[in-house]
């Protein structure tokens, strides 16, 4: 009984960490950059979404319009998201 109970706990954080988001790629970093500049912002962390979306998001991004925002790019580099932070 032990062993399934620790079998299932290994199982389960492994499967966390297989979930979390990843860094961008440089040719990715680069068009993330692109986009963010065409809108008038820079800086930020950027993530590539690991759940199969492709998506990215980019965190605390300074934009000229004014403020902080999180930004979601859709895989072709597209803005889906602007939320204010």
């Amino acid at each position: 009984m032990k062993r399934s109970i620790i079998l299932a706990a290994t199982l389960a954080f492994g499967a966390t960490g297989a979930l979390a988001d990843s860094k961008p790629s440089a040719d990715e970093a680069k068009k993330i950059g692109e986009t963010l500049a065409a809108m008038g912002c820079e800086g930020g962390e950027a993530e590539k979404e690991t759940e199969g979306t492709g998506a990215f998001e980019v965190d605390d991004a300074k934009c000229k319009f004014g403020g902080q925002w999180d930004i979601k790019l859709d895989k072709n580099f597209n803005a889906t998201s602007l939320t204010r932070d």
